[in-house]
């Protein structure tokens, strides 16, 4: 289980967020603890923020008295209602919050089921609740809550990553946004690419793609990235996002940086070198898209082709698992270009391979079924079968809980606040 502690002046905004899910029926009240009761058991914002006033009231000189907790379990375990009850009033007993008024919220509208508690972090006299060593202590206490409730640990979690870390976006499930943030916060992680094509090459697979747009702001011309989800039909679904609600990483400048970077470790490459010998040796042996297609699949490579309306090829990509690179074929040589490989499948021009077979290092097989053309094969499989790869989940391990415990409106809602803060402050 995973426990994240956020701190803020602004309690009616934590409260607001989380009654808004309640009111788009997203989420519920399971438990008031020393909370004002209603008749009815529903409850406004401001129901929920009069039992806090006596405590703001008396509130001595604590800066940020909104305390916003949410308890993560692993989404492989069923965490009942009433369990869910139980973990937070052991969680918050036992971190001082026992004698606090809170309220509990059970929020399911993303892939896993967790708990978002308010509460606020002064007693009735006004004291701050303590927060010295709060991380360490609320990581123990996890641990005990685990243990007591037989729930999946996140050390284990860490030491045994059987599961997808990625899942393609499935327009018809909802919560797009919240699908799209856990493949487009952690990506660039794993891949390197070098440019936007190539990253959208891979965004694809996940049926994601973006676009760069530019605006005028004051005068200046500023350039930014919109993502848009995919339908099955390789077709924009619905509104875009823009990139500032999937954290910094997602921008247009870190992803330039993360171009640079990868181009620099790229650049001679032994991966490029065996991705060429491999390509040149499936030439030798196939002569038709599908057979080619299928052959780079069983070897952990994705093959991205772009045409025309006429079927014209005028783009390639090559995705390759083993190495976690993404190659544009003419970054890879003219004899992998796509007017190359246009040539070959439309006009039945053999390519001219410019260098000999060199044997390249043996790549794992990913999965042993026919692929149809244009359809990628299940995704990252390899993450979870191979032991030879267990050094990189290891070294990437915090990118499992991450991708369970963030809600990212509720981290786009919490920007919104700081903004709104900011403003105040300079229009004074």
């Amino acid at each position: 289980m995973i426990a994240k502690i956020g701190r803020s002046t602004n309690l009616y905004g934590a409260l607001a967020y989380n009654q808004l899910k309640v009111e788009e029926k997203n989420a519920k009240i399971i438990l008031t603890h020393k909370m004002i009761e209603t008749y009815d058991g529903h409850y406004s914002v401001s129901q929920l923020a009069r039992s806090f006033q006596p405590y703001i009231m008396a509130n001595r000189n604590t800066e940020k008295l909104a305390v916003h907790i949410s308890l993560n379990p692993d989404p492989r375990n069923h965490v009942s209602e009433e369990m869910f009850k139980n973990i937070a009033e052991d969680y918050m007993e036992k971190m001082g919050y026992g004698n606090q008024p809170f309220v509990v919220f059970k929020h399911s509208d993303i892939e896993r089921s967790h708990i978002h508690i308010v509460s606020v972090g002064v007693d009735e006299e006004g004291h701050k609740i303590s927060d010295r060593f709060e991380k360490r202590r609320s990581m123990n206490i996890c641990r005990e809550i685990e243990q007591k409730y037989n729930l999946t640990t996140a050390i284990d979690k860490k030491q045994n990553l059987t599961h997808k870390v990625f899942s393609p976006v499935k327009y018809d499930m909802g919560q797009i946004k919240s699908q799209m943030a856990g493949v487009i916060r952690h990506i660039a992680k794993y891949y390197k690419f070098q440019s936007l094509g190539e990253y959208n090459a891979l965004l694809s697979l996940f049926n994601i793609t973006t676009e760069r747009i530019q605006r005028e702001t004051n005068g200046k011309l500023e350039e930014g990235l919109l993502y848009f989800a995919l339908n099955e039909m390789g077709n924009k679904a619905g509104p875009p996002f823009k990139a500032s609600l999937f954290g910094k990483n997602a921008g247009l400048s870190a992803l330039e940086e993360h171009f640079l970077k990868s181009k620099d470790i790229l650049t001679n490459h032994p991966d490029k070198k065996a991705l060429q010998a491999l390509i040149r040796d499936i030439l030798k042996s196939v002569h038709t898209e599908v057979e080619f297609r299928k052959q780079l699949t069983e070897k952990g490579i994705d093959l991205m082709i772009r045409r025309n309306d006429v079927g014209r090829l005028y783009g390639i990509t090559f995705i390759d698992h083993h190495s976690k690179t993404v190659w544009n074929g003419s970054r890879l040589g003219k004899e992998f270009s796509a007017n190359t490989f246009n040539d070959y499948w439309n006009n039945k021009t053999l390519p001219k391979l410019n260098k000999p077979f060199v044997e390249q290092p043996k790549l794992f097989k990913l999965i042993d079924t026919d692929i149809q053309p244009e359809k990628p094969h299940q995704l990252f499989d390899f993450l979870s079968t191979h032991p030879h790869e267990e050094s990189l989940i290891g070294s990437l391990g915090n990118l499992i809980p991450e991708t369970h415990i963030e809600d990212y409106e509720e981290i786009d809602f919490a920007n919104r606040m700081k903004k709104k803060k900011y403003k105040r402050r300079k229009n004074r």
